[in-house]
């Protein structure tokens, strides 16, 4: 089954594409904004245990996993698996239906 890639379903791919990469540069702008909040509250109240250390690398994790969706580099759930898995659903149900 090929795609059908006209000139209106292109631009909506791209505008998805585009959309998926904006939302992440939202991200890392509101990840590095409450990481410098954080730095500061953690410096201010207890410097001797740096804490913050433990939710940036937690929410960095997420950042990257994002970022690695946004630019199609998802080693995941890419594209290729989300058709086997159709495939593979599709092959299931049709068993199914043979064996009534």
């Amino acid at each position: 089954m090929e795609p059908d890639f006209t000139e209106a379903k292109r631009y909506q791919l791209a505008q998805k594409k585009v959309k998926g990469i904006r939302e992440f540069y939202e991200h890392l702008t509101v990840f590095i904004l409450v990481s410098v909040v954080l730095i500061v509250i953690n410096l201010m109240t207890s410097p001797e245990y740096l804490w913050f250390i433990w939710c940036l690398m937690g929410w960095g994790i997420g950042v990257v996993v994002h970022g690695l969706k946004a630019f199609g580099v998802s080693p995941f759930f890419n594209k290729d698996w989300e058709e086997r898995k159709i495939r593979e659903i599709m092959e299931k149900e049709n068993n199914k239906l043979t064996w009534k």
